[in-house]
């Protein structure tokens, strides 16, 4: 649930960006460099995600995973609820994009500390036996926030005009955010801290824990730290592929309707809530790396399919290929990653370890691929030739990561002193 308000209010803004923000607060450039320019706002959030990673990641493995997320999602819903009273560039002039700026990068920095503690939470919470599936549902709640993000969004730009949507019907959903963030706050301060981190964790002398959990994550295992990076593409891609930079390139390059390509992404945020629990089951009894490497390789046939669906401007058949995209390739990845990404550092670091290497993935290959992608569209004269092959790269490189991480699926590339099923951890999980 925590998730759910958390990327609600991070995905909202990836929907709003493409649709107005290049015309509010970037009024003097062309169209096609003031959505670029909006487009570098967006990334800006994925700049200081790495920076939330460290920061949280540091005293969530010192100080408990519950305190930093109760934080991470006072500092979003702030940040997002000042988005939607934000004067525009015809109102505030500079000062418009400036502070737009600024409220994007504190989303980031708390978005950061996110996923670590909420993948920490759900995973030292889980039966042994069954780590993907429990903890699955952290991704689950962010395409639960991708679905309300769109579809408020979609109920606002359908009940009103296009200038009344874009006078203030878009600052709505930004608005609803400090509701979400209430409810949030509620359920988060009753859920009892980690039983690994009291128990492995806090009863620690103080001497005895690293002074810098970071470093002394990299250090055990480097190699799993930097894989992380190369594993996420295809979800990088593929995601924001069809939910962010599909939604602008369909409606501005292809003349396609807004509220039918919202509908897209209403299809595979509701589909996510089935099909990611699904393949973390399979993975649980089948193995994690043969989900993710199947995830990849789809990813990597999908991409051509979904422009030239896109060109068709047949509803059906975008749906149709979105969701070979989101709810297959992008959804066997994530369904794992919890699990995968967490048992690759021990207890005492892996917040750090774990999260710091997920969000540094974020700022490389999620961030700027909208702002990649619309560049590439600039450059080939408005088609989407080099954007499919761009998505299709990054879906290979995951592939090629997930294959060549050794060992069983269970403990692929984890150090013996830090996997899983080590005695002490599994009795912590058991």
């Amino acid at each position: 649930m925590g998730a759910v308000v958390d990327w609600y209010d991070f995905f909202l803004y990836g929907i709003v960006a493409g649709l107005l923000f290049g015309d509010l607060f970037f009024p003097g450039a062309s169209p096609a460099v003031g959505t670029l320019a909006a487009w570098a706002t967006f990334g800006v959030g994925f700049l200081f995600r790495p920076l939330g990673g460290i920061v949280f990641g540091h005293f969530g493995d010192r100080l408990g995973r519950k305190r930093m997320l109760v934080l991470t999602m006072l500092i979003m819903g702030v940040a997002s609820t000042l988005i939607g009273v934000l004067p525009t560039y015809a109102q505030a002039g500079l000062w418009a994009p400036v502070l737009l700026v600024v409220l994007r990068a504190a989303q980031g920095f708390a978005v950061g500390g996110e996923w670590g503690g909420a993948a920490l939470m759900a995973v030292e919470n889980a039966p042994a036996k069954w780590r993907s599936l429990y903890s699955s549902g952290v991704q689950v709640g962010a395409s639960v926030g991708l679905l309300l993000a769109t579809l408020i969004t979609k109920v606002m730009s359908g009940s009103t005009s296009d200038a009344a949507f874009r006078a203030w019907g878009w600052r709505i959903p930004f608005l609803v955010s400090a509701f979400l963030v209430i409810v949030g706050l509620v359920i988060r301060a009753k859920v009892e801290e980690s039983e690994v981190f009291t128990k492995e964790v806090a009863a620690k002398a103080a001497d005895v824990k690293p002074r810098v959990p970071l470093i002394a994550a990299v250090k055990s295992n480097p190699k799993g730290f930097f894989a992380i990076i190369g594993l996420r593409f295809v979800e990088l891609f593929t995601f924001y592929g069809v939910t962010t930079f599909g939604l602008a390139y369909g409606t501005d390059e292809l003349g396609l309707d807004r509220d039918s390509l919202l509908n897209v992404n209403l299809a595979v945020g509701g589909l996510a809530i089935i099909t990611i629990p699904a393949f973390a089951y399979l993975a649980d009894r089948f193995g994690r790396r043969r989900i993710y490497c199947s995830g990849a390789a789809i990813g990597v046939l999908s991409a051509v399919p979904y422009f030239w669906a896109m060109e068709t401007g047949s509803l059906v058949l975008i749906i149709a290929c979105a969701v070979l995209l989101v709810n297959i390739a992008h959804d066997m990845a994530v369904s794992v990653q919890q699990s995968l990404f967490t048992d690759m550092f021990g207890p005492e670091y892996r917040y750090s370890g774990a999260g710091v290497g997920y969000q540094l993935a974020s700022a490389i290959g999620g961030g700027f691929t909208p702002l990649i992608a619309g560049s590439l569209v600039i450059w080939a004269d408005g088609s989407w030739y080099l954007v499919a092959g761009y998505f299709a790269l990054g879906c290979a490189i995951s592939f090629l990561v997930a294959l060549r991480m050794g060992g069983g699926d269970e403990t692929a590339g984890v150090p013996k002193a830090v996997r899983p099923h080590s005695a002490a951890t599994e009795s912590a999980t058991a």
